[in-house]
């Protein structure tokens, strides 16, 4: 399955890059924070760059996807895309769901930096591309139900309807992004971006037809941070 094949290639990439720590072929100390920053910028969207229109600045949404800054980083996205991905994906079909999720990355990482443009900090991970499957899903499944894990209510795990969960969610990175500045950080804007994107291709393609109404069990747990 393409989500299965996602998380697979994303977690080989960070565990080959600099970033994991496991691969001693970047050094220590110095020599690893040097490999750092160059991976970083090698790989990742800078938004004044990506704006100049040069050939290789425009490749970088892509090759963004599949690039984490750190575990956390990682594990989070992997998680959200094992719990949402899997269901969009039987929906959508294989090669649709993967040009889907490919295009709605790009697309919420070019918003970021339409936002952003005169920004130099680098842009890396799934999160778009996995808002845009979120947002698919609150169209394809709003009935669907999720175990979700809220701090506030001390971490129980409850199961609520998918529309409840996703609308939080995507509600929390709303007013996130509206405080948040272009400097370091998680990049909320291209989160929303993403989740708008995928609803609004979910409801351009599948309004005609049946939504999966029930209240269905999702096929995993959710965390909610």
């Amino acid at each position: 399955m393409v989500t299965y094949g996602a998380i697979g290639l994303c977690c080989l990439v960070f565990a080959l890059g600099p970033l994991s720590g496991l691969n001693p072929a970047h050094g220590t100390g110095d020599t690893l924070l040097a490999a750092q920053s160059a991976y970083f910028e090698r790989w990742g969207v800078i938004p004044s760059e990506l704006l100049s229109g040069t050939p290789s600045a425009l490749v970088t949404p892509l090759t963004a996807l599949f690039v984490h800054g750190n575990w956390l980083h990682l594990l989070g996205n992997m998680l959200f895309l094992y719990v949402f991905g899997v269901m969009a994906e039987e929906r959508m079909g294989r090669v649709q769901f993967a040009l889907f999720s490919v295009g709605g990355g790009y697309l919420a990482l070019l918003a970021y930096a339409v936002a952003h443009a005169g920004s130099d900090e680098t842009l890396v991970g799934a999160s778009g591309g996995i808002s845009a499957v979120l947002g698919a899903f609150l169209f394809l499944f709003p009935s669907a139900r999720v175990t979700s894990l809220f701090p506030f209510l001390l971490f129980l795990p409850l199961r609520f309807p998918a529309w409840i969960v996703l609308v939080f969610w995507f509600v929390l990175q709303w007013l996130a992004a509206r405080s948040a500045g272009p400097g370091p950080g998680v990049a909320y804007l291209a989160h929303v971006a993403g989740f708008c994107v995928g609803f609004l291709y979910a409801w351009g393609r599948y309004r005609r037809t049946d939504r999966v109404r029930a209240p269905a069990s999702a096929t995993q747990g959710e965390s909610q941070p």
